[in-house]
């Protein structure tokens, strides 16, 4: 059976999507504007990032469930409102920031949302809804459960990628094994090797083009990985270091 590649306007790109992992996190101020505008400066236009709801529902682009990690601050995010964790400073210098106002800095970038808590599901789908950014974003999560709630929240508009499940029934079907995949995602967005085991070869790659899915591979942040991948047919690498990402794609005449 001949599958037609679906395309959403999220993956209307001409070549191997660069995408700026947390904004490029390799200089410890994951997440954060300064991270974002240090990107959009080096020509990235995809952005990857998560977002947490704080204790009065606003949606803060921010990886872990707690400030510990990153900031000189602690505490649960979903236990804190706003005020107190804007106060809290990554890699000791910046502000923590709502996701708003990232999607207001960056007209015209394109993102895409780990949803990291139950909480900031419907938060996040209301937002989009509400500013019209139905082609300026793909949602993704660990969770196929939450992923499939956000579809089926917002509807057949809004891009989402495969959580684990989808991931092992792609890669199932990669070794022509029956399994149920959910209907409506873009991609499988997916680590190369999970717990010593790999997921990207050819033919998962070939498995997903099939079903019209694009593959996005994370974190890669080395030129030989990239390289490699590159070489399998992957259509996004997601990475830190933004800098090694660019001068590969550049090598490669695939900087677009």
């Amino acid at each position: 059976m001949t599958h037609v590649r679906l395309r959403h306007p999220y993956l209307d790109h001409p070549a191997p999507i660069p995408f700026a992992h947390r904004g490029g996190a390799a200089d410890g101020l994951e997440n954060t504007a300064a991270a974002f505008r240090r990107a959009a400066d080096a020509g990235y236009r995809y952005f990857e990032t998560d977002v947490h709801a704080t204790a009065d529902g606003k949606l803060v682009a921010f990886h872990d469930s707690t400030l510990d990690r990153v900031t000189d601050a602690q505490g649960r995010i979903a236990e804190l409102p706003w005020k107190r964790i804007r106060e809290a400073r990554v890699g000791g210098s910046e502000p923590p920031a709502l996701f708003e106002d990232l999607l207001a800095e960056f007209p015209d970038a394109r993102w895409n949302i780990d949803v990291k808590a139950e909480s900031a599901l419907h938060p996040l789908v209301n937002l989009i809804a509400r500013a019209g950014l139905w082609d300026r974003v793909c949602v993704g999560s660990f969770s196929e459960s939450r992923v499939a709630r956000a579809q089926k929240l917002a509807g057949p508009r809004l891009a989402t990628s495969y959580g684990v499940r989808g991931v092992v029934g792609l890669r199932l079907r990669s070794y022509a094994i029956p399994a149920a995949l959910r209907v409506g995602a873009v991609a499988a967005q997916v680590p190369e090797i999970q717990a010593g085991i790999r997921v990207v070869d050819r033919r998962f790659v070939r498995t997903a083009h099939e079903r019209g899915l694009q593959v996005h591979v994370w974190t890669v942040n080395e030129p030989e990985r990239m390289e490699s991948l590159l070489d399998l047919g992957v259509d996004g690498i997601m990475t830190d270091r933004i800098d090694i990402l660019r001068a590969v794609l550049d090598q490669r005449g695939a900087w677009a």
